[in-house]
């Protein structure tokens, strides 16, 4: 979440909710496997009935990570260098970690108010959502040099269609989801949206449709990825609900919404879009992650200092892992061998390296100020959806 004046974020009309987000009180302010990838032309005929023409088949249509497993890397990124990229909303810079020393081995200048380190859909590039910069500075995964910035405006997140044709902005303060070319990032067309703070999104295993949570307005959107229109929209029955990171499960039958005010998330049915279910898991609750045998994910509880862990099969909730001293958890992801969650400390200048197997926390890095979406890459997966790290 972005941190915004109260009188702006009550006022409706002038861009209500300057710039949406993962929850922070000031915006402005996985596991084994080594086999590669494989490419899509090698692989069997699509399982998903109607998929989104020009997507990647599905691997396997009980669990749409499969390709996600540990150490699974796509021949693209196999020889790049593994690394843990912290957008610092605050210093307007990105820290670059070694994450086998626990070492900030560089830091990026980029544009003003870094959200997050996004891959782009053929995995080559990592766009700085430099929202109140306007623009996306790319970073060359291989080399680790920022090249030239793109202007886009407003571009508070990113996110791609299944089958890489356009990347989607999430234009928080404009009120728009932008859908542009996933390579020049020229605009194809502005869909104004109803809701205030367009912020996180997941895609159905078809990739026909995405659920889109709108943060200050409390609301989830329907959108038909093909026809670049909100196909449906609902308010959230909490009062104040602040939904956040969007995750959809592994039999791609429901979604999961983190709702940072309700403490815990939302279950829905993204086919029928009805009223969804609520799962409380604890103060703050905000980014949710998929561990690489796809039976838990990993919940983080930004309020409480805590990530409690579903589990897919039991369909419960089973553990609560408390960091040593607190901490403010925020975004992140996955090492690529699944043995590692590393997640941002939003309000404490940090990022927290957990062990997946026994909830240890490993390290405590300093970084700039207000770390967010920190992408964990390169990451298993032959295509990235997105975010900090969506891959299918």
């Amino acid at each position: 979440m972005r941190h915004i004046p109260l009188a702006r974020a009550l006022v409706a009309g002038i861009a209500l909710a300057a710039l949406a987000g993962c929850g922070s009180q000031d915006h402005a302010d996985e596991a084994l496997g080594t086999q590669a990838a494989l490419q899509p032309q090698q692989e069997k005929k699509p399982q998903v009935a109607r998929a989104l023409p020009g997507m990647p088949p599905v691997l396997d249509p009980a669990d749409v990570y499969a390709a996600d497993r540990p150490n699974q890397l796509s021949p693209v990124v196999r020889d790049f260098p593994s690394r843990v990229y912290v957008p610092n909303t605050n210093s307007n810079t990105v820290s670059v970690i070694d994450p086998k020393t626990y070492k900030v081995i560089e830091t990026i200048p980029v544009g003003a108010q870094p959200q997050h380190v996004v891959p782009s859909w053929d995995l080559k590039t990592l766009w700085v959502n430099n929202d109140r910069g306007n623009t996306l500075t790319p970073i060359d995964p291989r080399t680790g040099k920022a090249g030239k910035p793109v202007d886009v405006h407003d571009p508070y997140n990113l996110y791609f269609t299944p089958n890489g044709r356009y990347a989607i902005v999430m234009a928080s303060l404009d009120r728009q989801l932008v859908f542009r070319d996933a390579h020049t990032m020229k605009t194809v067309k502005a869909v104004h949206v109803g809701c205030y703070g367009v912020n996180h999104a997941d895609f159905s295993p078809d990739g026909r449709y995405f659920i889109v949570s709108c943060e200050f307005s409390g609301e989830l959107l329907k959108v038909d990825t093909e026809k670049m229109k909100v196909i449906g929209q609902q308010k959230l029955p909490f009062h104040g609900s602040m939904p956040q990171d969007v995750k959809i499960s592994p039999d791609g039958k429901k979604f999961y919404i983190a709702d940072m005010m309700a403490n815990g998330m939302w279950v829905l049915n993204g086919d029928t879009f009805a009223k969804p279910d609520f799962l409380p898991t604890g103060k703050g609750c905000h980014g949710l992650y998929i561990s690489r045998d796809s039976r838990e994910m990993y919940i983080s509880n930004r309020g409480e200092g805590t990530i409690s862990l579903f589990d897919f099969t039991k369909n419960k909730l089973t553990k609560k892992w408390h960091l040593p001293n607190g901490g403010s958890p925020d975004m992140g992801g996955v090492s690529a061998d699944g043995k590692v969650l590393w997640l941002s400390g939003r309000y404490n200048s940090e990022v927290y390296a957990i062990d997946t197997r026994t909830g240890t926390q490993l390290a405590r890095i300093k970084v700039g100020g207000g770390p967010h979406g920190l992408a964990v890459y390169p990451q298993p997966g032959r295509y990235s959806l997105g975010h900090t790290g969506i891959f299918r």
